[in-house]
């Protein structure tokens, strides 16, 4: 036998080891099953509970890094699950897994078990890995401040020991300890990120319960951001209303589908007075998360009227919410143009001038001066992908210009469709039809960018 057959060849590399431990629980096998399918290429490792003794009798004997439970179990529902193991091991991500009408066991979960978050049934997969995904990342940054204050302690306490007098040694430390703080602000900026994050993710399960054509948050986040820039609000103002944007109709996630495509003005009896609840719903969610509670302000008296008609507590003028005032105005801009309100799409000029005339009774005089001058020189709510919009009279109009919204005759009928080039011969015809209807129109136009036409 030669030297080289001797010699003993590399065996296979060895599997990556997981990056945490995952507990299911759900006394369903089927969805057990599906869950395990949906997490079979990501690097975890998967145990299942057909209940919640077993769950517990599971977290006895391992060390289990994320629960996902259904919400709605015999032997022990998933709150008091959730609740417990929160008792037994606080480091543990709850996650809760629930359907359309488990909102009162989902309340519980939030206020009991302290749940990282909640996923809807049924659940998109995509989704579901990256939440689960960001759940696991936000654990393991949340275990790693831990282990760099402790190290900063340790360290903080050798400093003393070794004695001022030993200028050179001191000073290496205290280098040392800057690098350490710079990693701390490192990790907390990251958990910050992370928890961004997952609010967007938390949001985007929201909009799956709306129609597509009644999607409305990401129009309403745009006008706030615009409005945040050009009035230049800043720090937790500007946080919480960035996030209450993309939560406002939290409290909306019960809703059967009927109300969920009614217009709020055609909601009558028992559902008038589920959809004026829901401010109060989308409050009593958050206001266990420490970071989201002025963002639940918020949310709450969103529906209040500068004249104190307004619910769900009657507030009146300043008394109410800065950022509440602000996120009635953005909220109701652009449900009024997606039929949610009235009967009927209100085009956007109108949707303008209805709010100009309900200054002073439903909303803040002055914010909507400048909200609706925000409107009319920026138009952040026409999505025009960063082109330049001008809000102009027919005789400011110039050939190749572009229409950024569809505009209608005194009588409501359309005479333009949004993205129609302008010619001479149009721009002469609405002039002429002024002069008819005795009336004036304002365009929202793009103008192209130079060159564009020759292209």
């Amino acid at each position: 036998m030669t030297a080289e057959a001797n010699q003993t060849l590399p065996g296979p590399a060895a599997p990556p080891a997981p990056e945490a431990t995952l507990l299911l629980v759900d006394d369903e096998p089927n969805i057990l099953s599906s869950l395990k399918r949906v997490l079979r290429g990501e690097n975890y490792r998967v145990l299942t509970a057909s209940g919640g003794e077993a769950a517990l009798a599971i977290l006895e004997q391992e060390s289990v890094d994320l629960v996902v439970s259904d919400a709605m179990m015999p032997d022990m529902d998933g709150a008091e699950l959730l609740s417990r193991v929160n008792r037994l091991s606080p480091d543990c991500i709850r996650v809760l897994l629930t359907g359309q009408s488990d909102m009162q066991a989902t309340v519980r979960a939030i206020n009991e078990g302290h749940i990282y978050c909640y996923i809807a049934k049924p659940w998109d997969d995509d989704k579901l890995r990256l939440t689960l995904r960001q759940a696991v990342a936000h654990q393991l940054a949340e275990r790693e401040q831990k282990r760099l204050e402790a190290l900063t302690q340790q360290q903080n306490q050798e400093l003393i020991e070794l004695n001022a007098t030993l200028e050179q040694r001191v000073e290496a430390r205290t280098q040392e300890l800057k690098q350490i703080a710079d990693m701390l602000d490192t990790a907390y900026d990251e958990l910050k990120h992370s928890y961004v994050m997952a609010t967007r993710v938390f949001s985007s399960l929201i909009t799956q319960r709306m129609p597509r054509h009644l999607h409305a948050n990401a129009q309403v986040g745009d006008l706030i951001q615009a409005f945040a820039d050009t009035h230049e609000l800043e720090g937790e103002l500007r946080r919480d209303l960035l996030m209450s944007a993309a939560l406002y109709n939290l409290g909306k996630l019960a809703w059967n589908d009927h109300m969920l495509t009614t217009p709020s003005e055609r909601l009558f009896g028992e559902e008038r007075k589920a959809y004026r609840r829901y401010p109060e719903t989308g409050e009593s969610l958050l206001m266990s998360l420490e970071h989201l509670q002025g963002t639940a302000r918020l949310i709450r008296h969103h529906r209040e009227h500068w004249n104190g008609d307004g619910y769900p507590n009657r507030l009146e003028g300043e008394s109410i919410p800065y950022g509440s005032r602000l996120l009635a105005l953005a909220v109701d801009f652009i449900e009024l143009q997606r039929g949610m309100i009235l009967p009927r799409k209100v085009p956007r000029q109108q949707a303008l001038d209805l709010m100009r005339k309900l200054a002073g009774r439903v909303y803040d005089p002055s914010l909507c001066k400048a909200f609706i001058t925000l409107c009319v020189d920026q138009a952040p709510d026409l999505g025009q992908a960063g082109k330049t919009m001008l809000s102009l009279e027919t005789r400011q109009l110039e050939p190749g210009m572009i229409l950024g919204q569809d505009i209608h005759s005194a009588t409501g009928i359309l005479l333009l469709n949004e993205g129609k080039e302008l010619t001479q011969h149009l721009i002469d015809k609405l002039r002429k039809l002024e002069e008819v209807e005795g009336t004036g129109y304002t365009l929202m136009v793009c103008k192209p960018e130079i060159g564009e036409n020759d292209a």
